[in-house]
């Protein structure tokens, strides 16, 4: 026989286990379990218990005798999980009747979740097929959701011409002054950069040519066909469209939106449809401000480092611009506003319910729309292209 026995106190008898057959030329192994079993104090272990115990090539059985033990906790329970599964490894089933009542609940309650969680994760197919498997019928079902939600928004859009939408006016003008005067700052910074930019690379380029005059029009076609709606766009993506996302999420998270489908409130109505309205009508507005600053920007470098004159960069960009240069501006401005609000709105409503959940829908919807916006402008590109505009 064999017993491990591991030092302790005097009013404590420290933990031991005792493994021997329980009978000479019998397959059962019993396993005596003395003293006091208790966390942060020497405990044996299972491997040492087996390992020790001698041959066990002839054993099919373990079998525990818990009457000596003086007290237990949540070590014991660890104990006899770990020294179960060694027993399996070697083809040994163990029988827990002879331990405490209330260890033998916890050990069932342990197998009980440990074969709810396995069959809540199968192993996974690692191979290369069924990954692509795998990405493509996620892409398929996140594409077929992306056009429900797209025809839903449609809905509501009819609804509203004709009016029948169901919404708050509050709701509406809030999300108007977010997304409208409070994105000026940034707009503004970062439209006159690009008109700087531009200005001083475009600059000295034609200063080759002795052509720098020809600054204005670069720069006044670059920002009302392209830059200006472009760059308005991305900052609202990842300003508004992410704030709409989270925002949504967030809600999502809650079983807020739950809760209005229960009252009977549709939320593309109540929470969509404002968000969509406002940004319809606020990007045109902020591409054209972006469009000014711009302009001004490249002002700035024409005037200040290339010897134009105020009277002469104006009047020339004023000959190069025209309504079509700025209408096809404004009509990317509108379709990407509705790209910026469906894409944040879409995240946000399908956010799960975990606690890292909001921030990829964050994320998601900013990179997705971004990739839209970019793909929106690139047709817009092939279609004026096309029509000579």
């Amino acid at each position: 026989m064999l017993r491990i026995h591991m030092t302790g106190n005097e009013d404590k008898p420290a933990a031991s286990a005792l493994a021997s057959p329980s009978r000479p030329g019998t397959d059962t192994l019993l396993i005596r379990l003395a003293g006091s079993w208790r966390m942060g104090e020497p405990l044996p272990t299972a491997q040492d218990v087996l390992a020790r115990a001698g041959e066990l090539s002839g054993i099919r059985r373990a079998v525990f005798d818990a009457s000596e033990i003086v007290s237990w906790d949540s070590s014991l329970a660890a104990f006899l999980a770990s020294f179960s599964r060694e027993c399996e490894c070697r083809s040994i089933q163990t029988d827990p009747q002879g331990l405490p009542p209330g260890v033998q609940r916890l050990l069932r309650l342990a197998a009980a979740f440990g074969g709810k969680m396995a069959a809540q994760r199968p192993e996974p197919d690692e191979t290369l097929l069924a990954l692509a498997g795998e990405r493509s019928i996620d892409f398929s079902r996140s594409f077929l959701d992306l056009l429900e939600f797209i025809g839903g928004a449609a809905l509501s859009l009819m609804r509203l011409v004709r009016g029948k939408a169901r919404f708050r006016l509050s709701e509406l003008m809030h999300v108007l002054q977010q997304s409208g005067p409070n994105a000026l700052p940034i707009i503004f910074l970062i439209s006159a950069l690009v008109g700087v930019i531009l200005a001083f690379v475009g600059t000295v380029q034609l200063k080759m040519f002795e052509a720098q005059v020809y600054i204005a029009n670069v720069v006044g076609i670059a920002m009302a066909r392209e830059m200006g709606p472009m760059m308005t766009a991305i900052i609202m993506m990842g300003r508004t469209g992410a704030a709409f996302a989270a925002h949504l999420g967030t809600m999502e998270t809650n079983e807020e939106i739950d809760a209005f489908r229960t009252w009977g409130i549709d939320p593309m109505e109540f929470l969509v449809l404002p968000r969509m309205v406002a940004l319809v009508v606020m990007m045109p507005l902020l591409t054209i401000y972006a469009d000014l600053i711009g302009i001004l920007g490249g002002a700035f470098i024409g005037v200040g480092m290339f010897d134009l004159s105020l009277h002469q960069y104006l009047e020339q960009t004023r000959t190069a611009l025209s309504l079509t240069q700025f209408g096809i501006g404004l009509s990317k401005s509108i379709v990407f506003g509705m790209i910026i609000a469906i894409s944040g709105c879409f995240y946000g409503m399908r956010c799960g319910r975990r606690a890292s959940a909001v921030g990829d829908a964050t994320t998601r919807s900013v990179v997705s729309g971004i990739v839209f916006i970019v793909v929106a402008d690139g047709i817009f590109a092939v279609i004026t292209n096309a029509l000579w505009i």
